[in-house]
């Protein structure tokens, strides 16, 4: 059982990802992210993205109901559309879900977000949220049957609103309900770098103790995916392969050996 996180960059190759699942002989579960396709579609409509760093230092986008209505249309529509388009065309029988399906990705609505803002500490309230349990018998009632379920957000909060949450946090919870052997992150990188301006300064293992010691040395969205990354160890996860998503063949690349390997 694999759990494969594709990244919403612009450079992604989603055609090499949808020809590598057509190999695979195990069955998976596919998180797809459209960040970049989001914010050309906000940029087309006006509606440019919000961004809030709380006073922890995280950083996340702020999730209003136009905000929601653009997860709906690159994320849910464009974004999973076409990724289940190219995985037919390659014979996989993809079947594009959202966490609002079946209440697939059930979660809690966030209380707020504690941000500074002209040298007060503000609370900001939208829909976003965080993931709390997987439809894990939808999830094995699909994959016994063949079917391949490809993800995105929204996902549902206790009353059934539609909520924007982390992909990271996502995967995190299919992993206490699928219980994946492996984990596949596939980025804009060749894998973790040591510093992040230097392709070359690639991390080729990590072990599961060092996390810690990174999530310190990085700052913003990346310092929310190191912690993501922890707790995902800490749900059970035995191997997290972080790797190029921009390469001719990414999934079959990180199953290789190529990128970062973390145990």
């Amino acid at each position: 059982m694999l759990i494969i996180k594709a990244g919403g960059g612009a450079d992604i190759n989603l055609e090499g990802i949808a020809a590598d699942l057509a190999e695979l002989i195990e069955p998976f579960v596919v998180v797809l992210g459209a960040n970049a396709l989001r914010d050309r579609v906000a940029g087309q409509l006006g509606q440019p993205k919000v961004e809030l760093t709380s006073v922890s230092g995280y950083t996340s986008v702020y999730s209003d109901q136009d905000a929601i209505d653009l997860i709906m249309m690159s994320y849910a529509g464009l974004r999973n559309r076409r990724f289940v388009e190219m995985c037919q065309r390659q014979g996989v029988n993809a079947l594009g879900l959202t966490g609002l399906d079946g209440r697939l990705i059930e979660g809690a609505r966030n209380r707020g977000i504690r941000v500074r803002a002209e040298g007060k500490t503000l609370l900001k309230r939208d829909f976003s949220g965080k993931p709390k349990r997987a439809n894990g018998p939808l999830l094995e009632l699909l994959l016994d049957n063949g079917y391949r379920p490809v993800l995105t957000i929204p996902i549902v909060d206790e009353q059934g609103f539609a909520i924007n949450s982390e992909n990271d946090d996502i995967v995190n919870t299919l992993q206490d309900a699928l219980h994946a052997a492996r984990i596949v992150q596939l980025i804009e990188a060749p894998g973790f770098l040591d510093n992040h301006d230097d392709p070359t300064s690639l991390v080729t293992q990590m072990s599961r103790t060092e996390l810690e010691q990174r999530e310190d040395q990085v700052t913003g969205r990346m310092k929310r995916k190191m912690l993501a990354l922890r707790k995902l160890f800490a749900a059970g996860a035995a191997e997290v392969i972080i790797a190029d998503g921009r390469v001719a063949q990414p999934v079959h690349e990180a199953l290789a050996g190529k990128g970062t390997l973390i145990r």
